[in-house]
This record gives structure tokens, sequence and C-alpha cells, in this order.
């Protein structure tokens, strides 16, 4: 089965802007499989996220 990926990059890395985009992609069909974070070298919080999402080529192209 071949499959469909997403990348969703923020730099407002909230615990709510990022339950906002997986609740988003999550909704639209997308399977969320993981995050990686981005971080500054004077701050222990992170400056980016990158939330990576898959879906069956099938199910993408039935959503056209």
């Amino acid at each position: 089965m071949e499959v469909e990926y997403r990348y969703v990059e923020t730099s407002l890395v909230t615990d709510d802007e990022l339950t906002r985009l997986l609740n988003h992609w999550c909704g639209e069909g997308w399977r969320y499989e993981g995050v990686q974070f981005a971080m500054r070298e004077a701050s222990k919080r992170p400056a980016m996220a990158f939330l990576l999402f898959t879906r069956p080529v099938a199910e993408a192209k039935g959503d056209q």
C-alpha cells in the first residue's frame, strides 16, 4: 500500500497550538506519526515543531 506523507511546521510551539494542529489534521483523515522539535541555543523551549502525518494514497485520491 502506498502512503502519502504530510509535514506541518509551526513556530508557535505551545500545547494549545500543537493540540489544534493534531485535531485539525487527524480530523481530515491523516494519521499522526510523530513530532520533531528544533531548539534554540539560548533557550530550553523549542523554536519550531514539525508534525508528521500519513495516510494511504487510496484515501487521498478519494478526497478529490
